[in-house]
């Protein structure tokens, strides 16, 4: 393989060591990080703009928002442990009621 050459590994190795250096000088320049930061902070701000712009979008077209769909999802999972703790307590009961039927026509 190519990347078994010393050569090649040697290359490598001066390439990262650059790269390395490079970023460090990057990261220590505080105009560079302001920069950054600031690319982040509109980027965020943008986000939440469009976000805004589709979920009003949405509403219009009366059509649900991810927002509405995950909190019809959670109702919907609360919906669903409700029935299964009715299910439950009909089940405990319809067999509490089998036996005490079974123990009656023992006993008559």
């Amino acid at each position: 393989m190519i990347t078994d050459s010393p050569v090649i590994k040697r290359m490598v190795e001066l390439g990262e060591d650059q790269l390395n250096k490079i970023t460090q000088q990057l990261l220590s320049n505080e105009t560079f990080t302001q920069a950054v930061q600031s690319v982040v902070n509109n980027s965020l701000k943008a986000k939440g703009v469009v976000d805004k712009h589709v979920r009003i979008a949405l509403s219009a077209m009366s059509l649900p928002s991810t927002d509405d769909v995950e909190s019809l999802k959670n109702k919907l999972d609360s919906l669903e442990q409700s029935i299964d703790r009715i299910e439950k307590s009909i089940q405990k009961l319809s067999e509490k009621n089998c036996g005490c039927a079974h123990d009656d026509s023992e006993q008559a």
